[in-house]
C-alpha cells in the first residue's frame, strides 16, 4: 500500500544521488533500507512498536515478542511492567486472525 511522507529537500537530493550512483535501484529501496536500519539500531523503537501493535490487536503476543527481539516470557514481563493487559488467545480468535492474514 503506497504511503507518502514529506522529507526535507536535502534528503530527497541525497536519496536521488545514491540511486543515481548505483547504490540502490530505486528511492523506495533507500527508504526501506533506512527504516530497517533505524529499527535494527534503536531497539527501544522496535520494542515500542511491538507493544503498540500488540495493544492494537495487529499482532499476537508471540509475534510481538518476535518483532521486539525478545522471548515471549520476557515480552510478557515488559507488558506487565508497563501495565499492558495480556490478552488470552483462544482457538477461535487465532482462527479468525489466520483468516484475516490469508485475505
Amino acid at each position: 500500500m503506497p504511503t507518502s511522507y514529506s522529507i526535507p529537500k536535502v534528503y530527497e537530493d541525497e536519496i536521488e544521488a545514491v540511486v543515481k550512483a548505483g547504490y540502490y535501484s530505486s528511492k523506495s529501496d533507500v527508504v526501506r533500507d533506512a527504516i530497517r536500519l533505524l529499527f535494527e539500531t534503536k531497539s527501544n523503537l522496535k520494542l515500542s512498536a511491538a507493544i503498540e501493535m500488540y495493544k492494537d490487536g495487529k499482532v499476537t503476543l508471540s509475534k510481538a515478542a518476535e518483532l521486539s527481539g525478545l522471548d515471549t516470557i520476557s515480552f510478557k514481563d515488559i507488558l506487565k511492567d508497563r501495565e499492558v493487559e495480556v490478552q488470552v488467545e483462544n482457538k477461535e480468535k487465532l482462527e479468525e486472525r489466520s483468516k484475516l492474514l490469508d485475505e
